[in-house]
């Protein structure tokens, strides 16, 4: 018998067309020598991070997934961080928003229960804008004000031309 299709899996933030410019205009006004630059239309706030799931878990998961709620609210990234270890440049908050701590650990919550294991570290919204980088000078960036509505289930594909992120489901929040 073969195996279940599976595909890899992550919740997410996604952001509308003016925040995507906006993030756009800070990536290209950084200077990242070395690094890769992420797509545009790849940009996101990872909320939970999946790994591979099968067809019949992610309908489970998309059920569990419906009763989550929020209320609508602004995340402000306001700094660059290089992480080493990842090396990927990220556009961090020093503030986050506590709803989407909140958020995240809801959908963490849902995911276990269908049996998924889920980074147990402490959740860092962030939004990455470069990969494979050695190291990075510190630099300032401008805020950016992220108005968040909805959360997405969302699938990374490999295609030729590199990694693309396809939206599944989105949930808007209740207003």
């Amino acid at each position: 018998m073969p195996a279940e299709a599976s595909s890899r899996l992550f919740f997410a933030l996604w952001p509308d067309d003016e925040t995507r410019q906006n993030i756009l205009h800070i990536q290209q006004a950084v200077t990242m020598t070395g690094f890769k630059p992420v797509p545009a239309q790849n940009f996101h706030v990872t909320l939970v991070f999946l790994g591979s799931v099968s067809k019949t878990l992610e309908s489970t998961l998309k059920a569990h997934t419906t009763s989550i709620q929020s209320e609508p609210f602004n995340l402000v990234f306001d700094q660059l961080q290089f992480w080493p270890k990842a090396r990927v440049l990220c556009l961090t908050s020093q503030q986050p928003h506590s709803l989407i701590v909140d958020l995240a650990t809801a959908i963490s919550n849902a995911a276990s229960i269908c049996g998924l294991k889920t980074d147990s570290r402490p959740y860092r919204p962030h939004v990455t804008l470069a990969r494979h980088g050695q190291a990075f000078n510190r630099q300032s960036c401008p805020a950016l004000t992220w108005r968040a509505q909805a959360f997405c289930l969302v699938e990374s594909c490999s295609t030729f031309e590199g990694v693309r992120y396809q939206v599944l489901e989105k949930w808007n929040f209740a207003l």
